[in-house]
Order: structure tokens, then C-alpha cells, then sequence
């Protein structure tokens, strides 16, 4: 404990993120995230979980100011449900709220036979939001991302509707790239999207790769379709021009209200070393607690 209380007494942390489930993925993001960071242990099987240190690293994102919990993953964390609900039911005591899950949403929309049971189990044992990755309010162009290999894309409207009558709150989070959204025209067809589907939260996030990457082919489609410069400024400038500040957080993200839209100016993998506040406490489920996705060095136990 001596270690932990070194690094992180003076801090607050923003969000406790638990890594649910393997690297195993349903999706084929070129730009993905997880090939291009260290696995950390991290296997395509479903990992058996130390609970116990599961339990301590709760402790310490309550006893450090964490209200807020996130699902997230190395891969797909729907594709292990019960082990959903298990960390659900042992993080219980610690009553983190909001809890939210971070889905490309595949398996909801694919199987909602099946997943409609767990949805109802999530919902009773705390979660509250439900994030969904896309890249477009075009179908075809999601599937060009997620579903290559399959005929079409999801029903995302029909998704969404499923998600809200579950009774959770949406996030719409859009990975912006070039040849995708990309300009303040797509931006303003993307929030009509958001509106006319009820989304409670939009998040744009420019599509990002860390200095040093695990996957050249990844890294190297990442880096052929970041945004210009002058794209992120018009995007940038059209959210400023027709939205109003609400929030901003730690790690600069800021939150508007364009037009009675919650839309989120975001990004990924920052690193602020000078900062008070840590943007992730990120748990692994062989019981290693880290702070920064693509540093193995960056680890409080």
C-alpha cells in the first residue's frame, strides 16, 4: 500500500475503467486501439479474473475520489456477459454511479434473444449508459469499419431503441476520420442522427495512435486517415460557433450544448504527466492496476 499511497495521494482519479472480457473481437476496426497498445496480459481466452485484487482496486478508486465506473475492454466485452454481471455484483458495495459500458454494440443488436436478459441483469445491478462505437450515421460506411466481412452493418436506430427501452442512457462515440466524418456538414447530418434517435450523449474523438505501435499495419491506416489540420478546425469551429460550453473535463475533453445536443469534443491515449488528476485507473483482470493504456511502466500495483 506504501506504493500506491506514493503515487496517487495527491490525485484524483476521473474514471475507474475495468477491462471486461479478452482481446477476442467481433468487429475489424482498421484503427484499433488495442492492436496497437501492449496486451498487458491481456489473452483471446476469457481471462480468469483475481477478484480479490479486483475488490482492493475499487477500494482505491473510492478512497481517491472516483465516482464514476467504465466497462471497456482489450477486445469485445459483450462477447463474455456473465462476467459482466459478475464484476457487476462484486464491485456492489462500492456504489459507483454512473457505471457505464463500452460496446460496438454488435452482439445486442445481432442476438437481442439472448442479450436482452443480460441487458435487464446489467440495468438491475447498476449500469447506466451504454456507449456505442461508431464512425458514421451511414450504415455502409460503419460496416466498411466494423463488419467488413459480413453483408451489412447492424440496425443502429433499432439498437438504440432497444438500448433506451432497457432504460439505459446512449453515447453515440464516433471515431472521426478522414473519408468518414470529416467535415462540419457530416457533423451537422451526424447530431440530426443523435436528435431524431433520442442519443443522450455524442462523443467525437479524431482518430489516434500512440508514438510507438505493436501493429504497423493498424498504426499505419490510423495514421492515413487522421483529420487535417484544417478539418479539425472547421469541425472544431462549427462546435464552438453553434454550441455552448457546459463542462470541461481534466483531460481537456470538453462538452457542448449545439443546439439542445450533448456533444463532447474529445481524445484518446493523452498523457499529462503534470496533471492532479489521473483521466484512467484502469483494471486488468490478473489483478495489475494501471494508469495509462499504452505504458507498461505506468502501473500503481
Amino acid at each position: 500500500m506504501r506504493l500506491i499511497n506514493a503515487l496517487v495521494r495527491t490525485l484524483k482519479i476521473q474514471t475507474f475503467s475495468i477491462i471486461a472480457g479478452s482481446e477476442a473481437c467481433n468487429a475489424r476496426c482498421p484503427f484499433c486501439i488495442s492492436k496497437m497498445t501492449p496486451a498487458l496480459s491481456v489473452e483471446l481466452s476469457e481471462p480468469k479474473v483475481n477478484w480479490k485484487k479486483f475488490k482492493t482496486a475499487c477500494r482505491v478508486a473510492k478512497n481517491y475520489g472516483t465516482h464514476t465506473a467504465m466497462f471497456t475492454g482489450k477486445g469485445e466485452p459483450t462477447l463474455f456477459p456473465k462476467q459482466i454481471t459478475k464484476f457487476l455484483d462484486e464491485m456492489a458495495e462500492f456504489n459507483f454511479a454512473p457505471i457505464e459500458l463500452q460496446t460496438n454494440g454488435i452482439l445486442i443488436a445481432e442476438k437481442p434473444e439472448i442479450y436482452s436478459s443480460h441487458l435487464k441483469e446489467w440495468y438491475a445491478r447498476g449500469l447506466t449508459t451504454i456507449a456505442i462505437s461508431i464512425t458514421h450515421y451511414e450504415p455502409g460506411k460503419n460496416r466498411k469499419v466494423y463488419l467488413p466481412h459480413k453483408k451489412q452493418y447492424i440496425d443502429l436506430p433499432a439498437l438504440i431503441k432497444t438500448l433506451h427501452e432497457h432504460e439505459f442512457s446512449v453515447r453515440l462515440t464516433c471515431i472521426l476520420a478522414n473519408d468518414f466524418i470529416d467535415s462540419k456538414e457530416k457533423i451537422e447530418n451526424l447530431m440530426a442522427f443523435a436528435k431524431e434517435n433520442e442519443v443522450e450523449q455524442l462523443t467525437l474523438t479524431p482518430v489516434n495512435k500512440p508514438e510507438e505501435s505493436e501493429n504497423y499495419a493498424v498504426w499505419n491506416w490510423t495514421n492515413q486517415h487522421h483529420l487535417s489540420e484544417k478539418q479539425k478546425k472547421e469541425i472544431f469551429d462549427y462546435i464552438e460557433e453553434n454550441g455552448n460550453r457546459v463542462l470541461r473535463l481534466s483531460h481537456g475533453a470538453i462538452v457542448f450544448d449545439v443546439k439542445g445536443q450533448n456533444v463532447c469534443l474529445n481524445n484518446c491515449l493523452s498523457v499529462n504527466p503534470n496533471s492532479e488528476e489521473l483521466r484512467n485507473l484502469i483494471f486488468f483482470p490478473d489483478g495489475h492496476l494501471r494508469y495509462y493504456w499504452q505504458y507498461p511502466g505506468a502501473i500503481i500495483m
